[in-house]
C-alpha cells in the first residue's frame, strides 16, 4: 500500500490535497530538525558572543531584515505567476517570468550594493544601533559584509519561490534547515577554534545561506527545472510590469511588514539596550516554534489556492479555510500550555542569568495565537492576488506600530513587554478586516476595494 493509499483511508482524495499533505509531513520532519538545530545555537552564540555582542548582532539582522523588501514585491509576484502559467500548462510564459523575476532583481540587488559601499563609512552605526563608539570599525565593515551577502541571497533565494510556488513547500524548510545545521557545527567550530569575535561570526552567518542556496540553484535548474532554466534573452519589460504590477501591492505590504514586525529590535535598543532585546528575542524564539509549525501547515495553500481559484474549485477552497481555522484552535490550546510551562522551559534552555517576565512571555503568546487566526484568511487573499484591503491595513498597522510602541513603554509603564502589546493592537485590525474579505469573496459578493 502506498502512501495516497493510505491517505484515501483518511478521505484524502484530492490530489492537490494529497500534495499538501505530503509536503506538511516532510516539511514537519525537516521543520522539527531546524527548529530543534536552532534552539541549540542560541546558548552556544551566547557563549561565544557574550550577551552585549549577541544583542547587537540580532538588532543588525533585525535592521538588514528590512531590505528585505528590495525585491520589489518580485517574489510573491512571481510567486502567483508562475503558479498561473503552470496551471494554464504554458511553459514558455513560466519560463520567461523566471527569466525576467531573476535578472531584475539582480539588477536591483547589484545597485543597492553599489550604493551601500559608497555610504557605508559615512554613517556613525554606533548611534544608529545605540551602541560603545569603540565598535564603530568593526560595525562597520561587518555592515558591508552582511549586507552583500544578504542581497546576494535575494536573488539565489527566488528558487525557494519557484518550488513553493510549484507546491513543494517543503523545499524551502529542508534549506532552512541545512542553512541551520551547518550554522549550528560553525559556531561549535568557533567556540572551539577562536575567540569571540563578531565580525567572523557575522561573516560566517552571512556566508553560509548563500552558499547553500546556489547549490539548490544548480541543482533545480541542471535537474527538475531545467525547462524553465533562466536566460537574459527571456528578459522582457512586459513580463517584468506583469509580475510587479502584482508584485508592487505585495512590495508596499512587505514595507509595512518589515516595519511592524522587524523595528522591535530597533525601538527597545534605544528605549533601553541593546542587551535587553536578548530576552524579547528569547520569548520570540519560544513561541516561534508554534508560529513556524503553523505556517508549515498554511504555506502551500498560498499556491493551492492560486489553482484552484484559477480553475473555479471554489468547494476546495472553503474546505481548506474551514481545517485551517480548526487547526489554528488547536494551536492556540497548545500556546496555552506553553505559556504555563515557559518559565521551566527558560532555565532549561538558557539558564538562570537571562530573566525574562512573564508579562513578556503572555504577550508574546497572545501575538502568536493572533497571527494563527488571522494567516488562513491573509494566505487566501495573497492567493488571488486581491490584497488592496490588506495594503491599506498593513501600511496603518505600520504607521501606528511605533509610536504605540514608544507610548506604552514611556508613558505607561509596560517595559519591553510594551513593545510586542502595541504589534498585538495593531494586529487586532486584520483579525476583524480579513475574515469579512475572504467571506465577500468566496461568495461572489464582493465589490469595489473588496474584489480589488
Amino acid at each position: 500500500m502506498n502512501l495516497k493509499d493510505i491517505l484515501s483511508n483518511f478521505g484524502i482524495n484530492s490530489e492537490r490535497t494529497f500534495n499538501i499533505t505530503k509536503h506538511i509531513g516532510l516539511s514537519f520532519i525537516f521543520k522539527f530538525l531546524a527548529i530543534v538545530s536552532n534552539f541549540l545555537l542560541v546558548p552556544l552564540t551566547l557563549d561565544y558572543l557574550g550577551s552585549s555582542n549577541y544583542g547587537v548582532w540580532l538588532v543588525i539582522t533585525s535592521f538588514i531584515g528590512w531590505f528585505t523588501f528590495f525585491d520589489a514585491g518580485l517574489g510573491h509576484g512571481l510567486r502567483n505567476r508562475f503558479t498561473e502559467a503552470k496551471a494554464k500548462g504554458d511553459i514558455s510564459l513560466a519560463r520567461a517570468y523566471i527569466s525576467s523575476a531573476y535578472f531584475t532583481l539582480g539588477l536591483i540587488c547589484l545597485v543597492l550594493i553599489t550604493l551601500f559601499f559608497s555610504i557605508n563609512f559615512f554613517i556613525d552605526w554606533t548611534q544608529v544601533f545605540n551602541t560603545s563608539k569603540d565598535l564603530q570599525d568593526k560595525i562597520s565593515f561587518l555592515m558591508l559584509i552582511v549586507f552583500s551577502f544578504f542581497t546576494i541571497q535575494l536573488v539565489f533565494k527566488l528558487i525557494t519561490t519557484i518550488y513553493t510556488a510549484d507546491q513543494k513547500p517543503s523545499i524551502s524548510v529542508i534549506v532552512n534547515f541545512l542553512t541551520q545545521i551547518t550554522s549550528l557545527v560553525a559556531v561549535f567550530l568557533l567556540l572551539k577554534y577562536s575567540k569571540s569575535s563578531l565580525v567572523l561570526f557575522g561573516l560566517i552567518f552571512s556566508f553560509i545561506p548563500v552558499v547553500i542556496f546556489l547549490i539548490f540553484n544548480l541543482l533545480a535548474f541542471k535537474g527538475i527545472y531545467k525547462d524553465y532554466r533562466p536566460t537574459i534573452k527571456l528578459w522582457k519589460k512586459n513580463y517584468v510590469k506583469d509580475i510587479f504590477g502584482l508584485g508592487i501591492n505585495f512590495f508596499i505590504i512587505q514595507i509595512a511588514a518589515v516595519i511592524l514586525y522587524t523595528t522591535d529590535n530597533l525601538i527597545i535598543t534605544h528605549l533601553f539596550s541593546p542587551k535587553d532585546v536578548v530576552p524579547y528575542n528569547l520569548a520570540f524564539k519560544y513561541f516561534s516554534i508554534l508560529s513556524m509549525s503553523f505556517s508549515i501547515i498554511v504555506t502551500p495553500y498560498w499556491s493551492a489556492i492560486t489553482d484552484a481559484y484559477t480553475k473555479e474549485d471554489y468547494s476546495w477552497i472553503k474546505k481548506s479555510i474551514r481545517s485551517l481555522m480548526k487547526i489554528s484552535l488547536g494551536f492556540s490550546i497548545i500556546c496555552v500550555i506553553m505559556v504555563i510551562i515557559a518559565d521551566q522551559f527558560y532555565v532549561i534552555w538558557v539558564g538562570k542569568e537571562i530573566v525574562i517576565p512573564f508579562k513578556l512571555t503572555l504577550f508574546m503568546a497572545l501575538f502568536v495565537m493572533l497571527s494563527l487566526y488571522i494567516q488562513p484568511f491573509t494566505f487566501f487573499i495573497n492567493g488571488i492576488g486581491k490584497i488592496r484591503v490588506q495594503l491599506i491595513i498593513g501600511v496603518l498597522m505600520a504607521i501606528i506600530n511605533i509610536p504605540l510602541s514608544i507610548i506604552l513603554v514611556k508613558y505607561y509603564g509596560f517595559g519591553v513587554s510594551g513593545v510586542i502589546f502595541a504589534t498585538i493592537l495593531c494586529s487586532i485590525l486584520g483579525l476583524i478586516i480579513y475574515p469579512i474579505q475572504y467571506l465577500k469573496i468566496i461568495n461572489k459578493k464582493a465589490k469595489g476595494i473588496w474584489n480589488k
